[in-house]
């Protein structure tokens, strides 16, 4: 991840943001809760007066591209019901090292039992919505969009798909449940290992499926993609192609469906993947392989509403 720039690149195609489901950051939340604080958090508990409030700062320790004030936010009030949030660093938004993002005040039991999650789950988010921008920013004069894949930490896909879209990517299907999409394992069970097989094989799956579901079927080679189009797909995949073979796959596939590059993708490769003329671009190391981005929590501790303020040690 390249964080040598003071502000990163915002790439905007995929500006418009998803509303992040909120009982779906709830379930997240209390689960990452019953794993670290599954008694209480006995440390704050015993060394801090129950009143004490806290004011702190969720602060970039790097550039990057912020994700999860939602998330921020909820782990908080979970915590502590009446905490004020204030987020001063929109999602999908630049911001340099030292930028203060988020600020809380509550009761310093809550906020720092809170802390950890909310880092934990920020930092990766940021990390996912910066490493997809610079993915997008190279992209961004071809018709081509960055996509997102199912290569996501488990329990956290609807937070890492959403960060995905801070950075300015796209999402591709969000589960097994939500299209059909036929690889080469699918196909080799389907037709028994006999490639004459396969156009009449997958025309049998397309008469089954109503008209609202999305149909994809993964090629390896150019000689597949025709029995592949005589079915009707909507997007057929070619799968670890050399950039030669994409731009011979695009013309055969001629507007017939869209066609999305896969494997072998990486900031030094995804520019020129995407002047072959594909449709669609996916990256695994978007969610799989990411540096959690370093941000911290700056807190300062007051002992009493009228007395003095000191940092907590």
């Amino acid at each position: 991840m390249n964080t040598s720039a003071l502000v990163p690149p915002v790439h905007t195609a995929g500006a418009t943001l998803p509303t992040l489901p909120a009982t779906s950051v709830e379930n997240i939340l209390r689960s990452a809760f019953v794993e670290d604080a599954p008694y209480g958090d006995i440390t704050s508990a015993t060394l801090l007066p129950a009143q004490a409030k806290a004011t702190a700062w969720l602060v970039a320790r790097e550039p990057g591209i912020f994700s999860g004030g939602e998330v921020f936010r909820a782990a908080m009030v979970m915590q502590d019901p009446d905490a004020q949030v204030e987020q001063l660093v929109a999602d999908g938004q630049p911001f340099a090292a030292g930028a203060k993002i988020m600020r809380v005040t509550g009761l310093a039991r809550g906020v720092l039992t809170a802390e950890r999650i909310a880092l934990n789950l920020t930092q990766r988010m940021s990390a996912i919505a910066t490493q997809t921008a610079e993915y997008a920013t190279l992209i961004e004069s071809t018709k081509a969009r960055v996509t997102d894949t199912r290569k996501t930490t488990p329990g956290l896909r609807v937070l890492e798909r959403y960060a995905v879209r801070c950075g300015g990517g796209h999402n591709h299907r969000f589960s097994l449940s939500d299209a059909v999409l036929a690889k080469d394992n699918h196909l080799a069970v389907l037709t028994g290992g006999d490639p004459a097989k396969l156009t009449a094989a997958l025309a049998g799956v397309r008469a089954q499926l109503p008209h609202t579901v999305h149909f994809e079927v993964e090629v390896d080679s150019l000689e597949q993609i025709e029995p592949v189009l005589a079915t009707g797909v909507d997007t057929i995949m070619l799968d670890n192609f050399s950039n030669a073979d994409l731009v011979a796959g695009v013309a055969l596939v001629n507007g017939r469906a869209l066609v999305e590059a896969s494997g072998n993708v990486n900031l030094a490769t995804i520019a020129a993947i995407a002047r072959t003329g594909v449709d669609i671009i996916s990256v695994g190391a978007l969610t799989h392989s990411v540096r959690a981005l370093d941000l911290g929590l700056d807190i300062v501790i007051e002992t009493s509403p009228s007395g003095p303020s000191h940092d907590l040690p």
